[in-house]
């Protein structure tokens, strides 16, 4: 009897804890019939669409939607559990581009125990994500449907499907597709507007994801695409969790749409009908006009432009009378950037180029605020009619920031030109430029927390440019006059006219020196051929100019304080580099962390190209990332001495010639 009682209470503690205590089962064959308050939770942009849902809105430069199930399904008997359940989920989707061309973003499938996942950024990481330098730890877990490739997160193509544990760097990732009856793999574009279908099985017995992805009309591949197995995947799931759907964008349309969804806790989930969704296509001429219609419509167009051509060459030639026409789109433009603005909506959006609106001047010309039609900011550069840096320039710049993505690069919108006049759209920046907050702001003093964060950010960003891309970009003209402050007071590099973009390993091809006295490396007043190296030269007198307060070069100073960097290694040689500090902060830093912070500005600055460090080690520096981040103390003293035969030609490898010392500084707060 005793042991028929023990049987029976395994039993009921089976059913309470291991067996879900209610089911989840559904099946939305389509989303026509649905209401918001009783069927699902949709967040943001997302808004029903017909039969579909649609998650970002086209309207909105930055876009950001969800949708989830609006009952939590149980993940686990309690919050410490180890025991996992499964789930069974399946569902169609359609991503379709307004331009082919354009990036991509994708959407993803989600599990989280909030439907606002917390610090996550608005248009970015399909609306879940933080950045991965500032990690924080909740229960999420998802399945990305990716359709963009980002190489700051080792996307492997702009076509992929990841498991992500609450990061955007995925766990896992593989090219979309499915595996046919042959065991061959057929790859699946996922960004042309198909209806894609899409599996997702998960074991929490075995902490297992299978996912298959193939088109509508293909039947479910006996062989899942990825395979996912791992017991760390415990850590992101709650004892019960949302499920749904999250997708964002930028500036560029992408529609994500979710036509259909099966879900179940309980075993397979049901099968959708997918004989009645709609498709999703951008609109093209139809091919199946018989041969007389067409004959007509030539005719027809003929007639038409043979009426209108007059009218519309006299409308020419007045607005070039007026000066006001703009020049036909030549091949390259369209090629470099697919975003071009007109004349009429820049001089709107500026005032007609109000000195009122005026931000600055520069070498390239003027730079005015302006305000789209739709209330969004941005900062117009126009390039000065007689400006010898001329249309090379404008191509390289459209080349290297039209496509460049990056949350610490000023992101360029789009562009306009009127013959010989070249305008560039970029985001405003609100807080300016960081020499305005270091130099001409008395009464605004920007503090060493924000100064050490803005550093951060900026070599975060030039890290991207120098080794994070496919192709390299030498920025050329680093200055705190080309760092921007956003709204939030963070760092971002701007001014790519300059920009020199070559292959991995390609010598740089120019006659020229260009870039600001005073951040100029010194091997450039020789060899005008700039690098990685002499960007980093630059980035180190910018590190030094924010420590101390002092601008590069000081024309009011004593003669032995003219110039920064030599007055910085001064102090540094009689062991008093801590004395450079600006004085207006004191108190706000550690002595120490002050200290390294200038001799990783003076490493950076030494005379040598070979011996500089790295843009890699820099931000494991700034940022903290590193346990134990080195700078040659060798290097530093030889530095200091100004010893011009340092790296000089004595076959000494960098490890053989330098001695190893701790350098860190602590983590940006953000």
């Amino acid at each position: 009897m005793r042991a028929f009682s023990a049987v029976l209470l395994l039993l009921l503690l089976h059913h309470l804890f291991v067996s879900p205590t209610s089911a989840l089962d559904f099946l939305f064959n389509s989303f026509s019939n649905i209401t918001n308050a009783t069927n699902l939770t949709l967040i943001n942009d997302a808004r029903l669409d017909g039969a579909a849902i649609r998650l970002t809105n086209d309207t909105n430069q930055f876009a950001v939607g969800r949708v989830f199930f609006p009952k939590k399904i149980p993940m686990k008997p309690t919050s410490n559990s180890t025991s996992v359940a499964s789930f069974s989920t399946s569902f169609v989707f359609s991503v379709l581009p307004d331009i082919a061309s354009s990036p991509g973003f994708g959407l993803c499938f989600v599990l989280s125990n909030s439907t606002s996942p917390p610090n996550s950024l608005a248009s970015q990481y399909f609306g879940l994500f933080t950045n991965t330098t500032v990690p924080f730890v909740a229960p999420l877990l998802a399945v990305e449907f990716d359709t963009g490739q980002n190489p700051e997160f080792n996307d492997p193509d702009g076509n992929h499907i990841g498991i992500d544990l609450n990061n955007v760097d995925s766990a896992s990732t593989t090219p979309a597709g499915y595996y046919n009856s042959t065991g061959g793999f057929v790859p699946v574009q996922m960004r042309t507007g198909q209806n894609v279908r899409a599996w997702i099985e998960f074991d929490g017995s075995n902490l297992e994801f299978n996912v298959t992805v193939a088109p509508t009309n293909v039947s479910r591949p006996s062989l899942p695409t990825l395979t996912y197995r791992e017991t760390k995947i415990a850590n992101y799931v709650s004892a019960e969790m949302f499920v749904g759907f999250s997708a964002s964008k930028t500036q560029w349309i992408e529609a994500q749409r979710v036509l259909a969804w099966s879900f179940s806790d309980n075993g397979v989930a049901r099968d959708i009908n997918t004989t009645n969704l709609p498709v999703f296509q951008l609109v093209s001429p139809s091919t199946s006009l018989s041969s007389g219609a067409i004959a007509g419509i030539s005719i027809g167009c003929v007639v038409f432009v043979l009426i209108l051509a007059s009218g519309f060459y006299l409308y020419w030639w007045k607005k070039r009378m007026e000066g006001e026409e703009t020049d036909e789109i030549e091949d390259w433009e369209l090629e470099f950037w697919p975003h071009r603005f007109s004349n009429e909506e820049l001089r709107e959006a500026t005032g007609g180029f109000s000195n009122d609106q005026l931000l600055g001047s520069g070498g390239f010309g003027k730079v005015y605020k302006g305000t789209l039609s739709n209330g969004t900011e941005i900062a117009v550069k126009c390039v000065n009619h007689d400006s010898k840096q001329g249309l090379r320039e404008f191509m390289a710049e459209i080349a290297s920031m039209g496509r460049l993505q990056h949350k610490h690069l000023v992101q360029m919108r789009g562009w306009c030109r009127k013959r010989n006049e070249l305008m560039l759209v970029y985001d405003y920046m609100p807080n300016g430029s960081l020499n305005r907050w270091i130099f001409d702001k008395p009464k605004k003093v920007l503090g060493w927390d924000r100064r050490r964060r803005v550093l951060a950010d900026v070599a975060e960003g030039l890290n991207y440019l120098h080794h994070g891309w496919d192709q390299m970009v030498v920025h050329r003209d680093i200055k705190s006059s080309n760092i921007l402050l956003d709204a939030e007071m963070r760092g971002r590099l701007g001014d790519f006219g300059l920009a020199k973009l070559y292959e991995h390993g390609e010598v740089p091809n120019t006659t020229r020196v260009v870039g600001t006295l005073g951040y100029l490396a010194p091997e450039l007043a020789t060899v005008a051929a700039p690098t990685a190296a002499s960007d980093v030269y630059s980035f180190g007198v910018v590190l030094l100019e924010v420590a101390c307060g002092r601008k590069p070069i000081k024309m009011d100073a004593a003669e032995d304080e003219e110039v920064l960097i030599d007055w910085v290694r001064e102090l540094y040689v009689r062991g008093r580099v801590g004395e450079a500090a600006d004085p207006r902060i004191k108190g706000e830093y550690e002595a120490e962390e002050m200290e390294i912070a200038l001799k990783l500005g003076l490493a950076c600055c030494h005379p040598h190209p070979q011996r500089r460090p790295n843009m890699r080690d820099i931000v494991a520096v700034l940022v903290g990332e590193a346990a134990a981040a080195t700078a040659p103390a060798a290097l530093l003293s030889e530095l200091a001495r100004g010893d011009s035969s340092v790296g000089g030609g004595d076959g000494c490898s960098d490890e053989e010639s330098m001695e190893a010392a701790p350098l860190q500084l602590r983590q940006p707060s953000v």
